[in-house]
């Protein structure tokens, strides 16, 4: 895929940070940065976006490489801030471009990493960053901190020839999760200095006023669910979230029950998070999948993946009925997640499709069993006033959202014009404390289809939703241009379009006249302009007849 600037961008002085977000900004998911300073890269994050219901048949959505592409042999590395997929997911498709990029993170992120690799092949070079210490990587480096909450405070990219921190997102080392800081840490303090340069924040949860819960409180509601459920529990989460994981089994061994993990990724992350000490697993608490029939109900908990309402994943198959665990009366279903904006549609549809069945379905509208692993505005104010950034970038959620991160920006006194509004593609330059916005390269969305990646665009979604939504109609015709007559058809088959294809009867004798008279008035009518011919005439019939506007596929052929 190849993408030009759309305006010329300056040239990079000496000393001059640059910083591109190649994703991540005005969406939730494909989160990627790129840091320039002193002809080198550096990258944050490598994450996938997943599609919605207007981008059928596309499995993931990448960032856009087109702007490292040709500087790859540049990037001294890939910081990868935590284990979720959009942050980690679109990893395997940059390293198929170059597999010597060095990537950097906390040994559990890296693990995570290394597994989905291990799947497309590829043998990564890794640098594990250790708790408190700073992995140098001119013309930067990153830090790393044990967090006590699912989710790390901001981190930092260090320019080593630079002036101040830039304040970003604090690698992880322990539960995966987003930017929600502790009360209080310590490390976010500026260590005497008058304040930061840039603070690129977190923005998900900036509409939210005050202060995330902390994880402590979801414990005991998962318990009492626990304790009162007298058939199965199945508890849906993000397969990288281990401190919830962690909870459950806590609870499931607390009142007697066993535990069996559910889908490829739970299982595979969860077999890491245990190897690595992240897991306590009582001895024999666990189950295997196949072995559940054998575990009464109301023994039984499934950890399951599915939590947004992924069509493949398992919570969506036993909503369908079409999973190995058929749910049924008296089971408790509990969602353990948050709603990512965008999903809305397909959780509630899975949550309709498990309450026909019966069961009872707990989720974060009717109970607190989930609390946000990102920062809300009383957080984001409390970082605001501890750093003293002289400008802020809001990254990491939709447009709403940074609109938001930037006002409790400017409440904290920084001023309107060093709160930068970007969005993917946007260039910002950093130097001597001022950062602004000079230039903007073009991001597009990088679609993958099976094994088709970047080949699917956006004429080819709409074409596919036309398919799905109004239908198509081929209409095959075998005409003799000499004699001006029609010698076969039209044919027309359609799908999606009308009950029965006998109300195409009509329309028939008008496609014949049209493409007798076009004949006539003009022998020179190539095969392209009579298909027009039909296309017209049969377009404007089920508009104004059937008020439908299918895909139509004309077909003449000449004898």
């Amino acid at each position: 895929m190849t993408t030009e600037t759309l305006i010329t961008l300056p040239k990079l002085k000496s000393g001059t940070m640059r910083i591109v977000p190649l994703g991540g900004l005005g969406e939730i998911g494909r989160n990627m940065t790129v840091f320039e300073l002193n002809g080198k890269l550096l990258l944050v994050d490598c994450g996938v976006l997943f599609p919605e219901e207007e981008q059928p048949g596309v499995d993931l959505i990448l960032p856009d490489f087109s702007y490292i592409e040709d500087r790859l042999d540049d990037v001294v590395g890939l910081v990868l801030t935590h284990g979720h997929e959009d942050h980690i997911g679109a990893v395997p498709y940059l390293l198929r471009k170059n597999d010597q990029i060095p990537l950097i993170g906390s040994r559990l992120t890296l693990a995570l990493i290394e597994a989905k690799l291990a799947e497309h092949r590829i043998k990564p070079y890794t640098l594990t960053v250790e708790e408190g210490a700073w992995r140098a990587s001119a013309p930067s480096s990153a830090s790393s901190s044990q967090s006590t909450t699912p989710s790390p405070t901001p981190g930092r990219v260090h320019p080593q020839r630079g002036r101040k921190r830039v304040p970003y997102r604090r690698l992880q080392d322990g539960p995966a999760a987003d930017g929600r800081p502790d009360h209080g840490p310590p490390a976010l303090r500026p260590s005497g200095e008058e304040g930061v340069d840039l603070f690129l924040s977190d923005s998900t949860n900036a509409h939210v006023p005050g202060f995330t819960a902390p994880e402590k409180n979801i414990g005991p509601v998962i318990e009492s669910y626990f304790r009162d459920s007298e058939r199965r529990i199945i508890v849906a989460s993000f397969a990288s979230h281990i401190h919830r994981v962690q909870q459950v089994l806590d609870a499931a061994h607390k009142h007697g029950r066993k535990v069996a993990f559910v889908g490829r990724s739970m299982v595979r992350n969860m077999g890491i998070a245990d190897k690595l000490g992240y897991l306590d697993v009582p001895e024999g608490l666990l189950v295997d999948i196949k072995k559940v029939d054998d575990v009464p109900d109301h023994k039984l908990v499934l950890m399951s993946t599915g939590s947004q309402g992924e069509p493949m994943a398992a919570l969506s198959r036993m909503a369908n009925g079409d999973h190995q665990v058929q749910v049924g009366e008296g089971d408790t279903i509990i969602l353990a997640s948050s709603l990512i904006p965008g999903n809305e549609t397909s959780v509630y549809r899975v949550i309709n499709g498990l309450m026909k069945t019966g069961a009872d379905v707990v989720h974060k509208d009717n109970a607190n069993v989930h609390v946000s692993g990102h920062a809300s505005a009383g957080e984001l104010l409390y970082c605001y006033n501890i750093l003293k950034p002289r400008n802020v970038m809001p990254v990491h959620g939709e447009t709403r959202h940074l609109i938001a991160n930037g006002r409790l920006a400017e409440e904290t006194g920084v001023l309107p014009d060093s709160v930068l509004l970007c969005e993917d593609g946007s260039v910002v330059d950093l130097r001597d404390g001022q950062a602004r916005i000079t230039g903007q390269i073009e991001c597009g969305y990088v679609y993958v289809d099976g094994s088709s990646i970047g080949e699917i665009t956006d004429t080819d979604l709409k074409d596919r939703r036309t398919l799905g939504e109004e239908g198509f109609i081929s209409v095959i015709t075998v005409v003799n241009r000499q004699t001006g007559t029609i010698v076969s058809g039209p044919d027309i088959h359609a799908r999606g379009v009308a009950e029965e294809d006998a109300v195409f009867k009509g329309i028939k004798p008008k496609i014949e006249k049209a493409l007798i008279e076009a004949i006539e008035s003009n022998k020179e009518h190539t095969t392209h302009q009579l298909q027009q011919v039909v296309r017209r005439t049969i377009g404007s019939w089920v508009s104004r007849k059937l008020r439908r506007k299918p895909m139509i596929v004309p077909v003449v052929v000449e004898t």
